[in-house]
């Protein structure tokens, strides 16, 4: 029983830490993903998925805000040298 239990446990565990952080960027209208591992602080390299461009892209975390239950992170994406900002959930 109590190898079921530290099983039962184990795979929980990952699968609360294997998910992406959602969000939307307002400006672009644009669903974002950013991808499980990246350690989003500012000045930092991170990895996220657009879906309007349908692609992964790389940008770096310039600032990060706490409004609430959502997440203001302000990124520069490298591929279209341009500011985003994300809204993520609160996490």
């Amino acid at each position: 029983m109590r190898r079921l239990v530290i099983v039962l446990f184990a795979v929980l565990a990952f699968a609360a830490t294997s998910h992406a952080w959602s969000g939307y960027d307002y400006d672009r209208g644009s669903y974002v993903e950013i991808e499980r591992g990246n350690l989003v602080r500012p000045g930092r390299e991170i990895e996220f998925y657009d879906y309007d461009s349908g692609e992964y892209r790389y940008g770096d975390v310039e600032s990060i805000r706490r409004f609430g239950s959502s997440v203001e992170v302000e990124v520069y994406d490298r591929d279209t040298g341009e500011y985003r900002l994300f809204e993520m959930d609160g996490r």
